[in-house]
């Protein structure tokens, strides 16, 4: 029976069908701190585990789906995949908000740059086009964000990269937060799911 998979596993799949036509293969799990799930959604589960805000954090950011600009350096980088409930069922309209460092590790506090929500299709899935956040000084590379379900409460976490030597060494580095990370020629592609603390 360990070896069925989860329902998650398997509802995932379904909805990718469509998109899996003209889509590039499903992300390799290659490296040796990327967990099996990343995380798990079988029924009686945890949801994804919140982490601190920190200090840059900016309500009323713009709504769009990319934080790329005209003249944004950086390595290329798109995050995609589904928000569920505890039910594995896949979320619509559950909001997610974004923010990240820039290729130098600098926040902006005074705009909006690398700053954006979106919210989930009908099939709960996002999709986030962006770079790969530069580093700063006691942290490794990690992108924040905020995902709440339609009148639900918030969800506030940290998105990490695997293979980062600095994973070894931040305090808050959490491997169930691992995104799956790919490289496709000089871009990085990333897959996420959310796992929210809701009845479905």
């Amino acid at each position: 029976m360990d070896n069925l998979p989860s329902r998650k596993t398997v509802l995932r799949a379904a909805l990718a069908v469509p998109a899996a036509i003209v889509a590039a293969p499903t992300l390799a799990r290659s490296s040796t701190d990327i967990p099996p799930l990343t995380p798990a959604c079988d029924d009686g589960d945890d949801p994804t585990p919140p982490q601190m805000e920190g200090p840059y954090f900016k309500p009323n950011s713009p709504r769009r789906t990319s934080l790329v600009q005209p003249g944004t350096v950086g390595t290329p980088l798109k995050v995609s995949g589904y928000v569920f409930g505890l039910k594995c069922l896949p979320l619509a309209n559950a909001l997610l908000d974004f923010w990240q460092a820039d290729n130098n590790g600098a926040y902006d506090n005074i705009g909006y740059r690398f700053r954006g929500h979106q919210f989930t299709d009908a099939q709960g899935a996002f999709s986030l086009t962006t770079i790969v956040p530069g580093l700063y000084p006691g942290r490794t590379r990690h992108i924040h964000v905020k995902v709440q379900a339609p009148n639900r409460p918030v969800l506030t976490t940290q998105l990490y990269f695997p293979g980062e030597p600095r994973n070894n060494t931040d305090a808050l580095f959490d491997r169930r937060l691992l995104m799956t990370v790919r490289n496709v020629g000089g871009r990085r592609e990333a897959a996420f799911d959310f796992v929210l603390n809701v009845s479905q």
